[in-house]
C-alpha cells in the first residue's frame, strides 16, 4: 500500500470490517494496537488481511456514510454551544457580581404647612412598597416664622430635605432651593402637566424650582340665603353688577348703622385678604404693583375705597373682621382664596354658600390673583435625588386623587388640583370650581396676605395698608400711592427682583 492510501487510512475512521475466517474484533489503527501492549508481529498477517479486503472493494468510501460531514456539523455544533455556554456565562456572572447593589437606607425629613401627617402617612406607605428603603419622616410646622426657621435650619444643615413654600417665595429662598433634575421631570413635561401660572411662578433662567400639588387662588363666595332674600337671581359677574347689586343688599338701621352689608371692600382693618383684593383690582385696571404710582393704581385705589366712603359707607370700621361677618351672615359677598371656606363651614356648616370667579370689567380679559403653596428640594439635602423622586411620585394623577380623597374625610374638600389634566373633576364643584375656572388667569403678586413670611408680601402688603389709611385721613389716591411705591422699590430691590 502506497504512502496516501496509508495516510488516508491513518486519518480516515475505519468501521470494523468483519473477516470470515477473523473471530475476533480487528483493531481500528495502529496507534490501538500499541495502546494494547501488542507487537507489529503479533498482528502483521490480520493487518495484511484487512487491507486486502479494503482494497478489493473499490466502492467502500462510495458507499460508505458520510462520515466527514457529520462530524464536520457535530464539530461547528459544539463550538456553538460552548459559545453560548460562554456568552450565557459572562452574563450571569456579571449580573451577580457587576450589578446594582442593594440600596442602602434613605432616610428624608419632610416640612409641610397644612396637611395633617395622617394623610401622608397613607401616601408614604404607598411609595414605600416600592421603595422600601426609603424612609420619610413627615412633621407639620407651625407657619409663624416658618421662613425663617427653614432658611435658618438648612444654612446649618439641619433643614428639611423637602418642604413647602408659597409660590411668591422664591426670591426670598433661593439660597436653598434646588432646580428639578432633568432624569425626574423635563421642561416639556412640566409645561404640559401644570398650569401657566405655574410656569411662570417657578421658572428661574431654564429651570423649574418645585413641583406643585395645588392651585388656589382669589374667589367671590356668596351667601345663597341673603341674595335670594334681596330678589337677586344670580350673583355678578363684572364689577358694574356688583355695585348695582350691593344697595340692594346692605340693610341699615335708623341711625345708618350697618346690620347688613352688600360686600366687604375698602378698608384695611377689618378686611381680610385686603392687599390680595387692592393687587386684583390694580391688575385688572391694568396697573403692576411695581407702579403704584401710575393712573390705572389710582384708578383701582378709589374703586376700592367708594365701598367704605360717604355717603353710601357699605362697609365700615363697626363691622367685625369681614370672615366673621360672613360666618355670622352679616355680610352677603367676600373675596377670599378658596381655602377659606373651609373656615366658614367649618364654623357654621349650615350656611349655604357658593364659590364663583371674581368680577371683572366690563369688555377687559379676566384675571385673578393666584394663592397657593408647593414642595421643594433643598440644595443642602445629601438625597437631593431621592426627595425629587418622592415629589414626582406624589404629583402623579392617583397620588393627588388619593390625597384629595383622604383630605376630604376629614374636611369639605381638598386642595384643588395642579394637574391640568384633572381639571374635569372639579369643574362643577361648588366650592372650588371657580378655581379651576380661573386656573389660566392667575397672576401672581407678592402681596399675599396671610403668607407669614415676615418678608416680601409682609413688607409690601404694610405699604398697601398704609396707602389705604392714608386716604382716609384725606390723602389723595395718587399721592398715597407714591408713597407707597417708595418702600415697595425698596422690598424690590432687597430681593433683588
Amino acid at each position: 500500500m502506497d504512502d496516501n492510501k496509508k495516510n488516508s487510512q491513518k486519518n480516515q475512521p475505519i468501521e470494523t470490517v468483519v473477516v470470515e475466517d477473523q473471530p475476533k474484533e480487528i483493531p481500528t489503527s495502529i496507534d490501538s494496537l500499541s495502546e494494547q501492549n501488542l507487537v507489529p508481529e503479533e498482528v502483521a498477517s490480520d493487518v495484511s488481511s484487512t487491507e486486502e479486503t479494503i482494497s478489493s472493494d473499490t466502492n467502500f468510501f462510495s458507499k460508505a456514510p458520510p462520515v466527514f460531514e457529520e462530524n464536520k456539523n457535530q464539530a461547528l455544533l459544539l463550538i456553538g454551544a460552548v459559545i453560548i455556554f460562554l456568552i450565557v456565562f459572562i452574563f450571569i456572572f456579571k449580573l451577580i457580581f457587576s450589578g446594582k447593589k442593594t440600596p442602602q437606607l434613605v432616610t428624608l425629613k419632610y416640612w409641610g404647612l397644612w396637611e395633617e401627617k395622617e394623610v401622608f402617612e397613607v401616601l408614604i406607605a404607598d411609595y414605600q412598597k416600592k421603595y422600601p428603603y426609603v424612609k420619610i419622616n413627615y412633621q407639620k410646622m407651625e407657619p409663624q416664622n416658618y421662613r425663617e426657621k427653614l432658611i435658618v435650619r438648612s444654612r446649618n444643615n439641619q433643614g428639611p430635605d423637602i418642604f413647602r413654600f408659597h409660590n411668591t417665595w422664591l426670591p426670598e429662598i433661593k439660597e436653598i432651593i434646588s432646580p428639578i433634575p432633568a432624569s425626574i421631570m423635563s421642561n416639556t413635561e412640566f409645561e404640559k402637566t401644570f398650569y401657566k401660572i405655574h410656569q411662570k411662578d417657578l421658572k428661574v433662567g431654564d429651570k423649574y424650582y418645585g413641583l406643585p400639588l395645588g392651585i388656589d387662588g382669589l374667589v367671590l363666595v356668596y351667601n345663597v340665603n341673603l341674595l335670594k332674600k334681596a330678589g337677586i337671581d344670580k350673583p355678578p359677574e363684572t364689577w358694574d353688577e356688583l355695585s348695582n347689586i350691593v344697595p340692594k343688599l346692605t340693610v341699615k338701621d335708623a341711625s345708618g348703622n350697618i346690620i347688613t352689608a352688600g360686600v366687604a371692600l375698602g378698608l384695611s382693618v377689618n378686611v381680610e385678604h385686603f392687599s390680595d383684593i387692592l393687587s386684583l383690582m390694580i391688575y385688572q385696571n391694568g396697573g403692576d404693583i411695581k407702579n403704584l404710582d401710575s393712573e390705572e393704581a389710582a384708578g383701582a385705589l378709589e374703586s376700592y375705597r367708594k365701598f367704605a366712603e360717604p355717603p353710601n359707607n357699605f362697609w365700615d370700621e363697626n363691622m367685625p373682621n369681614s370672615l366673621t361677618a360672613f360666618i355670622q351672615e352679616k355680610v352677603a359677598m367676600i373675596f377670599v382664596p378658596s381655602w377659606q371656606i373651609l373656615t366658614i363651614k367649618s364654623v357654621n356648616p349650615e350656611i349655604e354658600i357658593k364659590a364663583i370667579p371674581v368680577p371683572s370689567l366690563p369688555g377687559a380679559s379676566p384675571v385673578s390673583i393666584a394663592n397657593y403653596w408647593v414642595e421643594g428640594v433643598s440644595k443642602m439635602s445629601q438625597n437631593q435625588i431621592e426627595a425629587w423622586r418622592f415629589l414626582r411620585f406624589l404629583i402623579e394623577k392617583e397620588s393627588l386623587t388619593k390625597m384629595y380623597e383622604l383630605t376630604s374625610r376629614t374636611r369639605l374638600f381638598g386642595e384643588p388640583y395642579s394637574r391640568v389634566d384633572l381639571a374635569p373633576l372639579l369643574i362643577q364643584n361648588i366650592y372650588l370650581g371657580a378655581v379651576i375656572k380661573q386656573a389660566n388667569y392667575f397672576v401672581s403678586v407678592p402681596a399675599i396676605s396671610r403668607t407669614f413670611d415676615n418678608g416680601l408680601n409682609d413688607e409690601i402688603v404694610k405699604y398697601l395698608e398704609n396707602a389705604i389709611n392714608a386716604t382716609i385721613e384725606g390723602v389723595s389716591y395718587n399721592e398715597a400711592l407714591i408713597t407707597a411705591k417708595k418702600g415697595v422699590d425698596q422690598v424690590f430691590n432687597k430681593y433683588k427682583l
